[in-house]
């Protein structure tokens, strides 16, 4: 079985066990849900903060009077 297929077995098994929940339980699913895509998007966020701020730390960074410390 492909990767493609076997993907989409997984999303039905799991869309069947989701129909199967009393819809308070449906619910917490979906707050579930909610939270795991917000900490992906907070982590994309910082992660493109950071790559933003390398250019200004490397010019703070990489300096004769900051020499000293990279050799400890």
């Amino acid at each position: 079985m492909g990767r493609q297929m076997s993907q989409i077995v997984e999303e039905q098994t799991l869309l069947k066990k989701i129909r199967a929940l009393p819809p308070e339980k449906v619910a917490e699913v979906e707050d579930f849900v909610d939270f795991l895509r917000g900490r992906l998007e907070d982590r994309r966020l910082v992660g493109a903060a950071a790559k933003l701020s390398e250019d200004a730390f490397r010019k703070i960074w990489d300096n004769e009077d900051d020499a000293a410390y990279d050799k400890l």
